[in-house]
């Protein structure tokens, strides 16, 4: 995943931030217990978003521990871990291991092709421990990688730019809606709902952050056949505010008292003003349309 499922702090009390970075730091803890310091570089704030929803919803029992790490060697911090900080960690694994190597693919990255060495055993130990949603997560990426292979060289000419886009991001909402159903009970077409459209959502949003990028490098972008069209930037909100839109609907379905200010931050408020940063970047609009948290698992 790529790191737009964040909070806005500045909307948030700080006993919910401080809760919010406990689960955070949590999920860090798990990652550096069954992956090593390494798998601690690959926290992204969309998993730390899953598995804040997923114990939400299930509300199973937490561990919380006062810590020290070393980015925050003296001062003691909580970190709070369950079953399903565990699942989002080791899911976390997975996509970032497949995440660096499409980046290797699309980009090649030297960097991307090492880290992906470096977590190749760690992603397998993941992989065996939820084998069949590794299996739909390469089935997923797979299918994906070939769409914008055949896209790319026109062996898909009846796609129109609308309808690749459509495609491509279907695909990766598909991948995640199996992700967020982690038990296949009675919540899980809600969970599939939320998690295909965020899916969806992040997809569209990593294209068109990185447009300009992947037109430069000769990556493919579903979004490349639009660009220069005037409404391209109304076009891809229209889109995203669809995909939310169908995202929170199923997510208020959800039984969900716990942390429910936070999760509704997130997804009504963090999320808009990540894209709002995108739009400015990419249009120069400078009017304040809010902040968005954005921190690396360095700086937490």
């Amino acid at each position: 995943m790529f790191g737009y499922v964040v909070v806005s702090e500045q909307d948030l009390k700080i006993r919910e931030f401080n809760l919010y970075r406990s689960y955070y730091c949590g999920m860090c803890m798990d990652l550096k217990e069954h992956y090593g310091q390494t798998g601690r570089l690959t926290l992204s704030y969309d998993t730390v978003f899953l598995a804040l929803l997923l114990t939400s919803l299930y509300e199973p029992e937490d561990t919380k521990r006062d810590i020290r790490c070393a980015v925050h060697p003296v001062e003691k911090h909580a970190a709070r871990q369950n079953d399903y900080t565990r699942y989002a960690a080791d899911i976390n694994i997975i996509l970032s291991y497949y995440s660096c190597l499409d980046d290797w693919d699309d980009e090649k990255d030297p960097k991307k092709r090492v880290f992906a060495a470096m977590l190749r055993n760690k992603s397998a130990r993941a992989c065996s421990l939820y084998p069949e949603k590794a299996d739909v997560i390469r089935g997923k990426l797979s299918e994906l990688h070939e769409l914008e292979k055949k896209a790319g060289s026109g062996e898909e000419p009846d796609l129109t730019p609308a309808s690749l886009l459509d495609r491509a991001g279907s695909i990766f909402g598909e991948l995640l809606a199996e992700v967020f159903d982690c038990r296949r009970d009675t919540w899980s077409p809600a969970l599939r709902r939320v998690g295909y459209n965020l899916g969806k959502f992040i997809y569209i949003l990593d294209a068109y952050d990185d447009l300009e990028k992947d037109e430069k490098n000769g990556s493919f972008n579903p979004l490349l056949g639009m660009k220069g069209k005037p409404h391209l930037d109304d076009y891809v909100r229209g889109v995203l505010t669809m995909a939310l839109s169908d995202c929170t609907g199923a997510f208020e379905t959800l039984p969900i008292v716990e942390n429910i200010d936070i999760l509704r931050n997130i997804l009504y408020c963090g999320i808009w003003c990540k894209f709002e940063e995108v739009f400015r970047k990419r249009t120069g609009v400078t009017e304040d349309s809010g902040e968005s948290t954005e921190r690396t698992a360095q700086d937490e």
